[in-house]
């Protein structure tokens, strides 16, 4: 049902939802993009969606065609419907929340959580522990009453992790991950402890990532007619040489694009696999059976890929301010460091 036009008032309220008014002022325009910038809070897209769902009305008529042509000093009335409960439910799981205010939450992601429910995951997630944080506070992204997730950690990555929590945020955070910290303000660093010690002090992995060609669960660098261009720089943090030979090293890697594994992906191809991986850097188990007993042990404790997303900067979606936030390793990285350093003295 579309809402009836009665007076040029801001916000009113329907038990259908929230009534916008705006009268266009300027010139001839389409509907959508009318729209848009009448409410910049909504996306472009859900703004189409609630006019093929007749919740636009122009001058009280409804319009459902976005591309429609309107004409200067139209009253355009948008019926905004309360967000649809979220599908996954809110989960009392404990969050390490680095920052947060009305627009968006930065958690710093422990190993093991995964970030959102999938296939044999439906539940204990980030996601479901994000909607039981936010309460009422969480505001409709897309329509659906669920925190905006603009990007992943893998399961057993940890580190920094940003979640928008409204339309307007959810879009200027996009637009960022999107550009890579190309030509914007973003930064993403991670750590990663890796098998051997490079040749040399720094460097980059231009190679495209896709599906593996037998193993469909693996990404793999592949032909750039079958991948993604996939760019991840790196440099050299710490050798850690072992007994005569050159053990692992802790690098710093920073993504110019965001390949599903991609860090993991590079590192193997590198020939330098992340310790704890098994599924890249499976051909180094005889390796890992040369550490010391200590090593040895912090090793078999992380259970994991040694991987931790440790810087995370980007300019604020709503007040443009410049954040930047800074995570250290967590302690199983950190012990099996420690252990590392320790061989190699």
């Amino acid at each position: 049902m579309t809402p009836t036009v009665v007076a040029a008032v801001e916000n009113p309220s329907s038990p259908e939802g929230e009534i916008r008014l705006h009268r266009h002022e300027g010139g001839p325009e389409r509907l959508d993009r009318a729209l848009a910038q009448a409410f910049p809070d909504l996306s472009r897209s859900r703004l189409q969606a609630l006019a093929r769902e007749g919740r636009v009305q122009v001058d009280d008529a409804a319009v459902r065609d976005p591309g429609q042509k309107i004409r200067p000093g139209a009253l355009l009335s948008l019926l905004v419907p309360p967000p649809a409960p979220a599908e996954p439910a809110g989960e009392t799981i404990p969050l390490d929340v680095v920052y947060e205010d009305v627009d968006l939450i930065v958690i710093d992601k422990p190993a093991g959580l995964v970030v959102h429910p999938a296939a044999g995951h439906a539940s204990g997630t980030l996601v479901n522990a994000l909607i039981a944080h936010c309460g009422d506070s969480l505001s409709g992204v897309g329509g659906v009453q669920r925190p905006g997730i603009v990007h992943r950690l893998d399961k057993d990555t940890s580190g920094l992790l940003v979640v928008a929590k409204n339309d307007r945020a959810h879009q200027g955070l996009a637009a960022q991950f999107a550009d890579h910290g190309r030509t914007g303000p973003l930064e993403r660093a991670y750590l990663a402890l890796v098998w051997g010690v490079p040749s040399r002090a720094s460097g980059t992995v231009a190679a495209p990532i896709g599906r593996h060609a037998t193993h469909r669960e693996k990404m793999a660098v592949v032909p750039a007619s079958r991948g993604r261009e996939a760019i991840t720089h790196w440099r050299m943090v710490e050798r850690l040489p072992g007994q005569g030979e050159a053990l692992a090293s802790l690098l710093q890697c920073e993504l110019e694009t965001g390949r599903t594994h991609q860090i993991r992906v590079h590192m193997a191809h590198m020939q330098h696999p992340l310790l704890g991986d098994i599924v890249y850097g499976s051909g180094f188990r005889t390796r890992a059976r040369r550490l010391t007993s200590a090593a040895s042990e912090a090793l078999e404790h992380l259970g994991r890929q040694a991987l931790h997303a440790a810087v995370l900067g980007f300019e604020h979606p709503v007040s443009g301010e410049a954040l930047r936030f800074e995570s250290p390793l967590p302690q199983d990285m950190a012990a099996l460091l420690a252990a590392l350093r320790d061989e190699a003295r």
